[in-house]
């Protein structure tokens, strides 16, 4: 009975409705290039790190069988080095799989900072270019009284993909504020549209895939001793779908270590912690290990559990 539901639930969310096809994500600053590809990274902000590289695993609806998973790669780099327009690159990979549902991509990153000192300010435009294979587990979802809707065939299909971003961060030197960035962006993270059809001779599954629009703002202030708090916030639109607005704040110790909490506007509750090792274990470079925790409080809908996220990431100047 369980399965029974959960797949149509599979069903009605990941094929009929028009809502949030991306992945979420909870530490969403350790993935903020998946978000805007014109974001500058906060290790950039922090540390003056203009390289990072990061991987992440994503386990939604913890407690029910076969819930969301997202396991992400990706790395960037920004040339600090410029009084005109430094260059912005870099890359990531995908993988998500909701029950029977799932896609993978590879994506290339290019952009550029104008900035006349990037380390007090700059405006950044990016691009993500990069193709994504959907597939369907047809065997997953193939009830014995639905025989007729489906082919036992398994189904894949490969398409191109491409988002767009822009970034603007800036130092701020008074009163509280001194030592501290104010950022914000805006991207559209898959400007292709598509409907997807996935057919043969017996039957025929289709789903659609639409644009979203996502706003990025956040202050970071940095403290004497190089502690820091850092609050932010991650808007989400998709046509026919709820607005959405993610609240978070995350306050780094100088024995560096953090803790951070938040919550949206769909009734998720989480919280974060992690650490940041370098020169206390005598390492030259920053290597974070980040835990993020969501549980949803929303009435809509039935119990999906809670979700766990794992960031790792290693950032180090040139």
């Amino acid at each position: 009975m369980k399965n029974c539901i959960f797949i149509l639930l599979c069903l009605f969310f990941s094929v009929l409705a028009k809502a949030q096809h991306l992945p979420l994500f909870t530490q969403y600053g350790e993935n903020i290039g998946i978000i805007n590809p014109a974001a500058v990274s906060s290790n950039f902000l922090l540390y003056d790190d203009n390289f990072s590289f990061g991987a992440s695993y994503r386990s939604q609806w913890v407690g029910l069988k076969n819930g969301p998973r997202t396991q992400t790669l990706h790395g960037s780099y920004l040339n600090p080095n410029t009084n005109s327009i430094g260059l912005m690159a870099g890359g990531y990979l995908i993988n998500d799989q909701t029950g029977p549902t799932g896609f993978t991509g590879a994506y290339a990153r290019i952009g550029g900072l104008i900035s006349e000192d990037p380390y007090d300010s700059g405006l950044a435009f990016g691009l993500n270019i990069g193709a994504v294979q959907y597939r369907v587990k047809v065997s997953e979802i193939r009830l014995r009284d639905f025989n007729d809707i489906l082919t036992d065939t398994d189904q894949t299909q490969l398409f191109p993909d491409v988002g767009l971003g822009v970034y603007y961060y800036k130092s701020l030197t008074r009163g509280f504020l001194d030592n501290s960035y104010f950022y914000a962006g805006l991207s559209v993270p898959q400007v292709i549209g598509l409907d997807l059809e996935f057919k043969d001779d017996t039957g025929e599954f289709s789903t659609k895939r639409i644009q979203h629009f996502y706003g990025l703002l956040g202050l970071l202030k940095r403290f004497s001793d190089d502690s820091f708090l850092e609050m932010s916030s991650w808007l989400k639109y998709a046509p026919n779908a709820p607005f959405n607005a993610d609240f978070n704040i995350r306050y780094r110790m100088a024995v560096n270590f953090w803790i951070g909490t938040g919550l949206s506007t769909s009734g998720n509750f989480h919280t974060e912690a992690g650490f940041v090792f370098g020169e206390n274990i005598g390492f030259e470079r920053n290597l974070k290990l980040g835990y993020g925790f969501d549980y949803s409080f929303s009435d809509f809908g039935p119990f999906v559990g809670s979700t766990h996220e794992i960031n790792l990431s290693f950032s180090f100047g040139e």
